[in-house]
């Protein structure tokens, strides 16, 4: 990445960086989801190379193109997947705050999004989303272009996450940092829920009324860091592993 501009190389970084710890964590579905970024300055954004698994993402490999879908530089020549194009371009373009948009279809993720109750109140770690998750209905594979409007109108202007129904997950962030803790946590929320209506609907305590909205609100307080140190330990994790997704 040599005379790169340093936002740039920082915004590719910090991607590369999302990829190698979401295959960390298993929430790869083979090569079939996409995470992107917006290069701040500008109007393009990165996205996977279409035929990389998650674990071989590097900050070089990221192909960078316009809103309006122009590839501008692609070093793999492996193009991009059509509906990671169709789904982040347009959030992208509604969203300023949008830097970071990050899409899964984990298995748990799958599963809630297929449950009529949505992602329910549960555990903490639901709190960090459950009161601000937005939901869009399934339409298939997201293909065409006039699906984004209803992406757009179904998330909405601040929402932090979305479910798509039959389909998985979705997290925005003003930071990577910050759209990776969303699908964190609520990539644990589903897991949890899973695991706790395995039981039966019946025997799950949903959390007090009074008591999601005090944990909603401390999840949002404006000190909160949004997910820097946690951020800054996951790096030294993968440095640790040896990761070359610097490069």
């Amino acid at each position: 990445m040599a005379a790169m501009d340093p936002a740039e190389r920082e915004a590719r970084i910090d991607l590369a960086a999302a990829y190698r710890l979401a295959a960390h964590f298993k929430w790869t579905d083979l090569i079939y989801t996409h995470f992107s970024a917006k290069i701040p300055g500008t109007e393009h954004i990165l996205i996977n190379p279409f035929g990389l698994m998650f674990d071989e993402i590097t900050a070089s490999s990221l192909v960078k193109l316009t809103l309006d879908g122009e590839i501008l530089s692609d070093s793999t020549g492996l193009g991009i997947n059509r509906a990671g194009y169709v789904i982040h371009s347009c959030i992208h373009r509604a969203r300023p705050d949008a830097h970071a948009i990050m899409h899964t279809h984990s298995r748990a993720g799958v599963a809630v999004s297929a449950m009529k109750c949505g992602l329910l109140p549960l555990s903490q770690h639901a709190m960090r989303v459950q009161q601000r998750v937005t939901y869009h209905g399934y339409e298939g594979i997201a293909l065409e272009l006039d699906e984004q409007e209803r992406l757009v109108r179904d998330l909405g202007p601040h929402a932090p996450a979305m479910i798509l129904r039959n389909h998985g997950l979705l997290a925005v962030g003003a930071s990577t940092h910050e759209a990776f803790e969303v699908m964190y946590y609520l990539e644990c929320a589903c897991q949890i829920q899973v695991d706790a209506m395995a039981g039966g609907i019946d025997n799950v305590v949903a959390m007090p009324a009074a008591a999601a909205d005090t944990a909603d609100a401390q999840f949002h307080d404006a000190t909160r860091t949004k997910g820097a140190r946690a951020w800054t330990s996951l790096l030294r994790m993968l440095d640790r592993l040896g990761s070359d997704f610097r490069d």
